[in-house]
């Protein structure tokens, strides 16, 4: 009987730590319903680029915003919404790009939030460019193939021609995402 008490605490002991691992995406987590990236990019070279994106929308502000009245500058799009841990972890870093490239176009695309939610986490972040209210995923639909539906966050640098030159999943490293950036604003 001492046997069997010890082993079924050796394997609660043993299971713990994977007991956090369960709740991930479950519906009563902070973070549920996202899918975190790696982190990896791609990119994408001149010749191997589709067309320019075609995407208008109206913000949480009310605002309309076209991607093809940008065409000519660099994009920044992010795919995020307000309880995505890895969205929260990278507004810093977004905030601080879209101050730093003053030339480069930062808009934020949220298929989830409704609008009090969103304007709360813009608010918290300070988040000073527009962001998208996708209810009907068209942002996804426009670079179907480049985004994955669950991906969140995930960046897209897109050219001035308006095609996708590079796609972060996950969490963007700054410095990783700036280099992007440079890279098409020196195309």
């Amino acid at each position: 009987m001492r046997r069997l008490a010890r082993a079924a605490a050796a394997l609660a002991l043993a299971l713990t730590p994977l007991a956090g691992c369960a709740s991930i995406g479950a519906p009563d987590d902070g973070g549920a319903g996202y899918e975190a990236g790696d982190g990896s990019f791609t990119t994408w070279g001149a010749g191997e680029r589709g067309s320019g994106i075609e995407l208008t929308g109206t913000t949480f502000a009310g605002d309309t915003v076209d991607l093809a009245n940008w065409r000519g500058d660099v994009v920044v799009v992010n795919f995020w919404y307000a309880s995505c841990p890895p969205c929260r972890a990278e507004a810093p870093d977004l905030v601080a790009i879209a101050e730093d490239y003053p030339d480069v176009h930062l808009l934020g695309v949220n298929p989830r939030d409704d609008a009090a939610t969103a304007q709360v986490f813009e608010r918290t972040f300070g988040v000073p460019y527009p962001s998208l209210w996708d209810r009907d995923a068209r942002g996804v639909a426009a670079m179907q193939g480049l985004v994955p539906l669950q991906a969140m966050p995930t960046t897209v640098v897109l050219d001035r021609e308006g095609r996708v030159a590079a796609r972060i999943l996950g969490q963007a490293d700054p410095t990783i995402l700036r280099g992007l950036i440079d890279d098409v604003v020196a195309e």
